[in-house]
């Protein structure tokens, strides 16, 4: 096992979206948007959770580099019993952001799930995946 050599490769700017969905029971979604969870703000912490995940990528992942992180964004949308999180993060290095994005998604799900399970024990969190890529061998 070993760590991919990308030394070689030259630094432009890149980017990664991804985009994942935790369900929840539509009792939850109400209580979220009404603030009555009693941990607190679940979006605005979870926006945070997405944030710290995507820069904490390399500590977790053992074979991703770490990278120089320009912008992380975290949105949310919240539907009737689900939650939505697209994480996008951009910057100036020699690989991609593809899994930080991921890391990005998954952690603020995982926070959804931290914060609400006390009173919603039917959540699942659901398909997270790489919506879009830029400035890499191949950008879609």
């Amino acid at each position: 096992m070993k760590m991919i050599d990308v030394g070689w490769k030259f630094e432009n700017l890149r980017t990664a979206k991804a985009v994942g969905r935790i369900r929840l029971s539509p009792e939850t979604v109400k209580k979220i948007k009404e603030g009555k969870i009693e941990k607190g703000d679940v979006l605005s912490a979870s926006k945070l959770a997405g944030i710290i995940g995507a820069k904490k990528t390399p500590e977790l992942m053992p074979f991703c580099h770490p990278i120089p992180l320009d912008v992380v964004s975290v949105e949310a949308n919240l539907g009737e019993d689900f939650i939505e999180f697209e994480v996008e993060v951009k910057g100036v290095w020699r690989t991609g952001y593809e899994v930080e994005a991921m890391v990005g998604v998954m952690t603020a799900l995982i926070n959804v799930f931290d914060m609400c399970k006390v009173v919603d024990n039917g959540m699942v969190i659901g398909e997270v995946k790489i919506v879009e890529k830029s400035g890499g061998k191949s950008d879609w």
